[in-house]
């Protein structure tokens, strides 16, 4: 066997040999993987093999278009048959929130080119006879949605491989994963050691015990699974096509043809967990005992569903596990603090997915980044604080979620609360409908009187609705009170601290007592990070940023470091209070002797607050007058006691996250992840106002600024005005222009301070211009959007900056 490599590929499923394949693709031939029995051992040999483009998440969507149009051209590449079946499909709504998400997946589907269609229940039984359409609103049908040959697939992407130069030893098991001084790895087995630059862990069912051989933990945990196959069935065999496939949410199934029967799956609520305590080695080729009694009342709905069913008798039933992670998507990428580790895993759907996972693993390890955003399935969004605990009971509460209606306003509840601040109790006795980020708890709002401790789950306006106008109109009107524990910080030290993040972030740096806003960005001059850059002194600096990405930004960081300096991640190490509104200045003044009052905007201060040392910046997401105040968690309850005792003088209240993505639509304010991701560009954005093309350090991502700054962005973010009815933008909804779909929403709301429903988009840069008119989809209905550009609240900036 070869003892030195450039890339070691653990595992022989779908998804190792797709890695293998697109690596060879792109160049890199010098490739090996490793797989410890035969190929498509685990889970990949007795999936049902269906794959799909519907997915909540636009990029995955596209990553799944991607891997379907690639088995064509793997059977053109090798001649070898993929035993593909593109019969289309159909997903059932039975209800006005099941078809409003098809609504919305639908016009999500406008502008990627994926031509899918709202279909009435009289269609759907002519598409799919068998099913009956009784309480059926309607569907939405995929004609790109089919089925294939699992093993013949996964033989396809081996071969297409090994044409490319690599190389696959089968029967081969990995002992051991050990790491050299100077960051390469020793892979161990059986066979003897290889030598590699790169270890990628695509091993599927083993996956938690190939990380742990490194000294990583995956959150991932197998699930039993179970399909039936039934003998022959006349009005399947007699047809002249194939029947369609049919997703049925209500029923948790799903439904194809298997020669003359059909084949049906569940994601039964009394599901169960596999090997909980670790995946036998020995595992492979073997199938569960059959568990029928699991998934007894969702046989007996599928009976009423598919009454062909009834008479049907069962040919055989497939019970075997697969692996989730805790949200459901793979967990793909570099794993942080791990040089040349990565990851390929959790990827339940590996044959609508594993197509687009190794397309964008590739990328990532031959050019440092990706085509596309891949937030969603990056192996970073979770943090060093998950555990097997927490990683289980997610893992149960997504499968039995699989075909549930996903809202976008939705706390799902398992595992929590897992992570509180010191003012979790007190908030909660204030009436805090929580919300959860990053395995922290956030609050949404606060209720009070008899109205529920809850939001109600809706595509349209919630229950949320009157709290979150009562806290907009407390900091407009007074002055608002949240936590800062949902920003993520880092103290960047040493002597070379500027200079490195004058290389690291795009923007200006700011002198000692200021402070700067800044995009960090990616070699291709992609949006990496927006960030807040507090200078303390010339050695010393603060940053902030999402916290959701601590991990993803760590991992950035350690990947750009200099030896003289030192980043560290205290997110948790700091937290605080934002207070906003007109009276904020004065609460801030009561409390203490220091002379805030002098504090400019963007200056940064430090200050006594009653007993608590603290940091002071002045500065505010809500377009506010308004100061981010920072101290030890450990006196965040004596800080937090001053400020409300003294701040109920001036009417202070309350406020959570719903009021605050409320109040930054006044002013157009964007958000990580929605107006600002790896997608997006500082020029389609707005952002390269904040970056400083005039100082000499040639920061990352600077020449593809500069070549756009020279070209100008084909698009740009702009803000609408809509006549909404009782629904408003969430995102992604298509932007029709003249007829024609030209641009799409990156998020939006009820601004309650204007009394507007508003929404913030990318249209081409011809078309944003004031007063343009347009239409935006929301839930299948287009409404009036005219684009306007000055802000709703404070025009010219006098509060916030005066």
């Amino acid at each position: 066997m070869k003892t030195t490599t450039r890339v070691v590929v653990i595992g022989g499923g779908v998804v190792g040999c797709s890695v293998l394949y697109h690596l060879t693709k792109l160049g890199w031939s010098d490739v090996i993987l490793l797989e410890r029995s035969e190929l498509t051992s685990g889970s990949t040999w007795h999936a049902a093999g269906g794959f799909h483009t519907l997915n909540g998440d636009t990029n995955m969507a596209a990553l799944q278009g991607y891997t379907i149009r690639l088995y064509k051209e793997l059977e053109e590449i090798t001649g070898m048959s993929c035993g593909l079946h593109h019969v289309g499909g159909v997903t059932l709504a039975d209800n006005r929130d099941r078809f409003d998400m098809l609504l919305a997946e639908r016009a999500k589907h406008r502008y990627m080119g994926l031509d899918t269609h709202i279909v009435t229940p009289e269609e759907i039984a002519k598409i799919a006879p068998v099913t009956n359409i009784d309480g059926i609103l309607g569907g939405l049908y995929d004609p790109l949605d089919g089925h294939l040959d699992p093993s013949g697939t996964t033989h396809a992407y081996a071969r297409a491989a090994r044409m490319g130069g690599a190389l696959i030893e089968t029967h081969c098991m990995v002992r051991e994963t050990k790491q050299r001084g100077d960051g390469t790895w020793d892979v161990v087995t059986d066979k003897g050691t290889v030598h590699t630059e790169h270890v990628v862990n695509a091993g599927g069912l083993w996956a938690r015990e190939v990380a742990a051989m490194a000294g990583v933990y995956l959150p991932l945990h197998p699930m039993e699974h179970q399909y039936i196959v039934t003998d022959e069935i006349p009005e399947i065999y007699e047809r002249d096509a194939e029947h369609p496939h049919v997703m049925d949410p209500a029923g948790e199934s799903y439904l194809r043809q298997e020669g003359r029967g059909l084949c049906i799956g569940f994601y039964e609520q009394p599901c169960k967990p596999w090997a909980v305590d670790g995946t036998p080695w020995e595992f492979g080729h073997e199938l569960l005992p059959d568990n029928l009694d699991k998934i007894e009342a969702s046989i007996e709905f599928a009976y009423r569903r598919f009454p062909v069913l009834e008479k049907a008798g069962v040919k055989s039933v497939i019970h075997g596990p697969f692996t989730f992670a805790p949200d459901g998507n793979p967990l793909v990428g570099p794993v942080p603090g791990m040089r040349g580790y990565w990851s390929a895993c959790g990827v339940m759907a590996g044959f609508s997915q594993g197509g687009g996972v190794g397309l964008m693993l590739a990328q990532w390890m031959t050019s440092g980044e990706c085509e596309r955003d891949v937030t969603a399935m990056d192996v970073a969004r979770f943090g060093d604080w998950i555990t097997p605990g927490y990683t289980r009971p997610k893992v149960i509460e997504n499968y039995q979620k699989r075909f549930s209606v996903s809202y976008p306003n939705e706390e799902l509840p398992a595992a929590r609360p897992l992570r509180q601040t010191p003012m979790y109790d007190v908030f909660d006795g204030m009436g805090a409908v929580w919300g959860a980020q990053y395995g922290l708890e956030v609050v949404n709002y606060f209720a009070t009187g008899d109205e529920p401790r809850f939001e109600t789950p809706s595509f349209r306006r919630s229950n949320a609705w009157e709290a979150t106008a009562r806290e907009v109109a407390a900091v407009r009107g007074a002055v608002g009170i949240n936590e800062v524990h949902n920003f993520g910080k880092y103290l960047v030290t040493g002597t070379g601290a500027r200079a490195w993040l004058d290389r690291i972030m795009a923007g200006r740096i700011p002198k000692p007592g200021r402070l700067s806003l800044t995009p960090m960005l990616s070699p291709r001059g992609r949006l990496w990070g927006d960030f807040t850059v507090s200078c303390l002194n010339d050695e010393t600096f603060r940053l902030t940023a999402s916290y959701g990405a601590q991990a993803f930004h760590m991992r950035w960081f350690a990947m750009n470091d200099a030896e003289d300096v030192r980043v560290e991640n205290v997110s948790d190490r700091l937290n605080g209070f934002q207070i906003a509104g007109p009276k904020a200045r004065e609460v801030l003044v009561a409390v203490t002797r220091d002379r805030v009052e002098e504090m400019k905007f963007m200056d940064i201060h430090r200050a006594t607050i009653g007993m608590v040392d603290c940091l002071v910046q002045r500065v505010s997401y809500t377009g506010d007058l308004g100061y981010e105040i920072f101290c030890d968690p450990m006196a965040q309850r004596a800080l937090w006691d001053v400020l409300w005792r003294e701040g109920q003088a001036h009417g202070m209240r309350p406020f959570g996250m719903r009021a605050m993505m409320s109040l930054r639509l006044d002013r157009f304010f964007g958000s990580w992840m929605n107006e600002f991701s790896p997608d997006y560009t500082p020029a389609e954005t707005g952002m390269d106002r904040f970056i400083s093309f005039t100082k000499a350090a040639d920061f990352i991502g600077r020449a593809a600024a500069e070549a756009e700054r020279e070209t100008g962005a084909k698009r740009k973010l702009v803000a609408f005005e809509v006549k909404a009815e009782d629904a408003d933008v969430n995102g992604y909804e298509p932007i029709w222009i003249e007829g024609d779909v030209q641009g799409f929403c990156t998020s939006g709301g009820y601004s309650h301070h204007a009394e507007k429903s508003i929404a913030l988009g990318l249209v081409p840069a011809d078309q944003a211009v004031a007063g343009l008119t347009a239409e935006i989809e929301i839930l299948g209905e287009r409404y009036p959007a005219t684009l306007i550009t000055e802000p709703l609240f404070d025009a010219d900036a006098v509060r916030m900056r005066g």
